[in-house]
C-alpha cells in the first residue's frame, strides 16, 4: 500500500506546489493592476528600466534578427527555387518574420537576457530582506519594484520586434542579392501584394502582449524567491523557462485569435 501511495503523494505535492505559484503569480497580477490607478507614478523608474531592457539588448536582437532573416532566405531560396518562384523570397521572409518568427524570437532573447535579470534583482533582494527595508520605510515593493519593470517590457518589447523584423528582411535581402542573385526589384516587388498593415500590426500586439508575461513572470518569481543564493539561481532558471515556455504555448492561442 505504501508503494501505491507515494505516487499519489507526490501527485499532490505537484499540483500543491503548482496552484500556490499560480495563485503568487495572479495576486501580484492584481498587485500590479491596483498599483495603475493611484499614484506615485514613477517615471524615473519605467524609463531606466525602459532603457535597461530596450537600448541594451538592442545588439542582441539586432544580431538575432540578421541571421534568422539570412537563414530564411538560404531555405526559401533553395524552397521556392525548385518551383521557379524565387520572386517570393522577400515577401514571404517578410510575412514570416512580421507576423510570427519577429515576435517569438525577441521575447525569447530579451527573457533569457532581461527576464533573467529581473527574477535575479528582486529575488536578491527578496532573500537579503531589501524587500522588507522598503516596507519598513513604507515603500510598496510592487510599485517600486514591480510596476516599471512591467511598463517598460511591455512598451519596448514591439520597438525592439520592429528592429528585430527590419535587420532580418534586410539580412535576407542581401543574402538573395549577393548569393542568389536575385535583383532589387525581384525581392521588394511584392511587397504590397502579400504584407498588409494588418500583419505588421498584429505581430506588434503580440509582442506587446508577449512583453507583458515575461515580465510578469520574471518579477513574481523574484517576488516569491527563498533559500538565500541557491535559492534564487533556481528562481532566476524557472523563471527564463516558465517565461520562455508560457510565450512558446499563448503563441498559439493569441494567433488564432488575430487571425
Amino acid at each position: 500500500m505504501r508503494m501505491l501511495a507515494r505516487p499519489v503523494e507526490a501527485f499532490g505535492r505537484f499540483l500543491t506546489e503548482l496552484f500556490e505559484e499560480l495563485g503568487q503569480w495572479f495576486i501580484i497580477l492584481g498587485a500590479f493592476f491596483s498599483r495603475l490607478l493611484f499614484p506615485p507614478y514613477r517615471f524615473r523608474l519605467i524609463f531606466e528600466q525602459m532603457e535597461f531592457v530596450g537600448v541594451q539588448s538592442l545588439g542582441i536582437v539586432a544580431l538575432t534578427g540578421l541571421f534568422v532573416g539570412m537563414v530564411f532566405a538560404v531555405q526559401l531560396a533553395i524552397g521556392l527555387g525548385m518551383m521557379g518562384a524565387e520572386g517570393l523570397v522577400g515577401s514571404t521572409t517578410a510575412l514570416a518574420l512580421t507576423r510570427e518568427v519577429g515576435p517569438m524570437l525577441t521575447a525569447l532573447m530579451v527573457t533569457g537576457r532581461a527576464g533573467s535579470a529581473m527574477a535575479a534583482t528582486i529575488g536578491t533582494m527578496k532573500v537579503t530582506e531589501q524587500i522588507d527595508a522598503l516596507e519598513a520605510m513604507a515603500v510598496d515593493p510592487i510599485d517600486y519594484l514591480v510596476v516599471p519593470r512591467i511598463i517598460a517590457t511591455t512598451l519596448m518589447l514591439p520597438l525592439l520586434t520592429m528592429v528585430f523584423n527590419t535587420v532580418g528582411i534586410l539580412g535576407a535581402w542581401y543574402f538573395a542579392k549577393t548569393v542568389v542573385g536575385i535583383d532589387d526589384g525581384m525581392f521588394w516587388g511584392r511587397f504590397d501584394w502579400y504584407l498588409d498593415p494588418d500583419d505588421i500590426s498584429d505581430g506588434l500586439i503580440k509582442s506587446a502582449i508577449f512583453g507583458f508575461m515575461l515580465a510578469w513572470i520574471g518579477c513574481s518569481k523574484g517576488m516569491s524567491t527563498k533559500g538565500g543564493a541557491q535559492g534564487v539561481g533556481i528562481t532566476t532558471t524557472k523563471a527564463v523557462v516558465y517565461a520562455s515556455v508560457t510565450i512558446l504555448v499563448s503563441d498559439y492561442f493569441i494567433t488564432r485569435l488575430l487571425y
